[in-house]
């Protein structure tokens, strides 16, 4: 397994190349949508450190899930927070770790029924690899070598730390 760095070092990382992104895509004021929990730890960082102006929006894709019948319902359901016009517009989409695929492709169906964004960037503090569904982030934190059976998770929000089990 590699060495995980702080989550502190991996927001300024993740921060510069979010920065990078925009500017390559002349992507002004993008909707940064935080996925709940640890998506939206992350993402209230990234919107105060890239100093966008839109409102934060908040998604819950527990009723997106296609999981349901291995993990159950998440008793702690929070709403969803999304401005009702999506359409058109550049989203930068942030999760705390990418490992499946299937929170970002639930986090996605849950946005498409609010309109059709214009593009959508993904930003992951760790990308913990062993993907099921065919999705990459366009700014990752950090790469990590996993075992299969391993799993990393964002604990906080103050602190912000890993837990790996």
């Amino acid at each position: 397994m590699s060495d995980i760095a702080k989550p502190e070092q991996l927001l300024g990382k993740l921060a510069d190349d979010l920065q990078r992104l925009l500017e390559e895509r002349s992507i002004d004021d993008p909707l940064m949508v935080g996925i709940h929990t640890g998506g939206v730890w992350v993402a209230n960082i990234l919107h105060a450190k890239l100093g966008l102006t839109q409102t934060l929006s908040t998604l819950d894709i527990s009723f997106y899930r296609d999981d349901f019948s291995r993990i159950g319902m998440n008793p702690k359901v929070k709403p969803s927070s999304l401005p009702p016009q999506v359409e058109d517009r550049h989203i930068v989409l942030v999760d705390d770790v990418l490992q499946t695929g299937r929170t970002i492709r639930a986090a996605m169906n849950e946005i498409f029924d609010y309109g059709r964004p214009a593009s959508i960037i993904l930003a992951c503090l760790v990308d913990r690899g062993g993907h099921e569904l065919p999705i990459q982030a366009d700014a990752i934190g950090q790469k990590l070598d996993l075992k299969p059976d391993q799993h990393i998770k964002l604990t906080g929000p103050e602190p912000l730390e890993f837990v790996v089990t």
